[in-house]
């Protein structure tokens, strides 16, 4: 689970930010100060920050510095009211991944967030990427045009088995054996379908199908090219 600090001295927006986030499936820890974040990146550190400007005890530049000396790799994104271009430019240039200005769209956050995790968590490739799907399977992430898609772990698990087997026929049987195991003695045809069908609804959309259903025999990948 990725890790996010955010940096926020905004009582009500700091708790917004952790709100969401977290419904995306982050581990979200506040701080509201620069000594407070200081500690806080001490003991766990940070997959990613979210750092303000104006802060009770500082800057978030001196914090963003502070960071970078200590572990540089670590992406910081300005959350801020300064509009300033020189304030931009000072920030970008400490190694910032982003200058972010209020007020801003929720879901554009959510997109840059990640984005920049896409960018940076992964050295290998992706098992799937058309440009509206994009799956990385040792990391459990599943993203539809930038958004993070919640599935289940059954859900998860015919995907995994649908991605392996790419163009070929899945049968009932093949699939109730590779996702339920022997569990799947209890299962049958129609909880098979109802799983596959709740995860091609959170996976498709906009043109994009991704599962065929072959009558009566099974299912099989009918992904677009990659």
């Amino acid at each position: 689970m990725k890790q996010i600090m955010i940096l926020e001295d905004d009582p009500a927006l700091n708790q917004g930010l952790q709100y969401d986030l977290g419904a995306e499936g982050y581990l979200v820890r506040p701080a509201f100060n620069i000594a407070e974040g200081k500690k806080l990146f001490e003991i766990h550190s940070a997959d990613l920050i979210l750092l303000d400007v104006n802060l009770p005890d500082g800057d978030g530049f001196e914090f963003c510095r502070w960071v970078k000396d200590r572990k540089k790799e670590v992406p910081v994104l300005f959350v801020t009211a300064r509009d300033l271009e020189q304030d931009a430019v000072q920030g970008y240039d400490l190694g910032a991944d982003d200058y972010i200005i209020k007020p801003f769209s929720m879901v554009l956050l959510r997109k840059k967030i990640a984005a920049v995790f896409r960018r940076i968590g992964g050295a290998g490739q992706p098992d799937y990427d058309d440009g509206h799907l994009f799956v990385r399977l040792d990391e459990m992430e599943v993203l539809k045009d930038g958004e993070k898609v919640n599935l289940t772990p059954t859900e998860y698990r015919l995907l995994k088995v649908f991605l392996s087997s790419r163009r070929q026929l899945l049968t009932h049987e093949v699939l109730i054996e590779n996702v339920w195991g022997v569990e799947g003695l209890f299962i049958d045809k129609h909880a098979l379908a109802v799983n596959v069908n709740r995860m091609r609804s959170k996976l498709e959309g906009n043109g994009h199908v991704y599962i065929a259903n072959v009558y009566g025999m099974g299912y099989q990948w009918a992904g677009e090219r990659e």
